[in-house]
């Protein structure tokens, strides 16, 4: 005979008290509360220790849910993060990836520049630190450069390409993904520019190209090119990756796909 038996469920909250805290919007709190408040019962906590319990519990919940918010307004691509990275696979030394980790570039408003071959991990590894920038309670905001250009471009149709930019900005790293994939006019470059010359010293800005910034002369009209790479290296950090393309290894060696049974 199965003797389980389960604990009874913690007696709700009075009607009166949880009017109150949600006119207080702690709803982290309110949840939390008939559990903690048993326990404290059974355990006879002093009232302090419950009302650190409690508090904490809404902060613990208003700090998930600030992050939560963040990642979807960040526009991030995959989802990727530093769990599903293989730093020993990446050409990117590990130092410098540890280096890079530590987010202490972001904080001094410094720039980072990954270029090399398609597939090398130059996305997932920008999109890990990302994540990371979220959790350290900072904004990110994530565009290719197609994206940047619609944006600017929208807002240049009822002339307010100056809240777009200081909207984009507000976040302590942008990331402009993807340069030189597809071909660049006057309207990429000068979205482009924009946001170097609105960042420049300001916010940490990441690109990853399959061109070194040194090129982007070769996909956007030179003047305008010029400038934005003389502002966008000037406090920057350049990684350069190599080899062939993990993506591709993957799927050479099978693990690009949930095997069929």
């Amino acid at each position: 005979m199965n003797t389980t038996t389960t604990a009874p469920a913690a007696p709700p909250l009075p009607d009166d008290l949880t009017a109150v805290l949600k006119r207080m919007r702690m709803p982290y709190l309110r949840t939390a509360a008939p559990e903690v408040l048993a326990t404290a019962r059974a355990q006879r906590w002093d009232p302090t220790e419950v009302l650190r319990v409690l508090l904490a519990e809404e902060a613990r919940g208003r700090d998930e849910a600030t992050k939560a918010a963040r990642r979807k307004a960040a526009g991030l691509p995959a989802g990727k993060t530093f769990e599903s990275w293989r730093e020993s696979d990446s050409s990117i030394p590990v130092p410098t990836q540890s280096a890079l980790a530590t987010l202490e570039w972001v904080g001094r408003a410094e720039n980072l520049a990954i270029s090399g071959p398609s597939g090398t991990g130059k996305t997932h590894f920008l999109e890990a630190l990302a994540h990371q920038v979220i959790d350290a309670g900072m904004r990110v905001s994530w565009f290719t450069l197609e994206s940047l250009t619609a944006a600017i471009g929208r807002a240049g149709a009822d002339g307010s390409i100056g809240k777009t930019i200081a909207r984009i900005t507000r976040a302590e790293l942008i990331v402009v993904d993807d340069i030189g994939m597809l071909p660049s006019g006057q309207a990429a470059a000068e979205a482009f520019y924009r946001l170097v010359d609105a960042t420049y010293e300001r916010r940490s800005l990441a690109v990853t190209s399959n061109i070194h910034p040194a090129g982007f002369d070769t996909i956007m009209p030179k003047t305008l090119a010029t400038a934005a790479v003389d502002r966008l290296l000037h406090h920057a950090h350049v990684i350069i990756t190599e080899g062939t393309s993990l993506r591709l290894t993957d799927a050479t060696a099978g693990r690009g796909v949930v095997p069929l049974t």
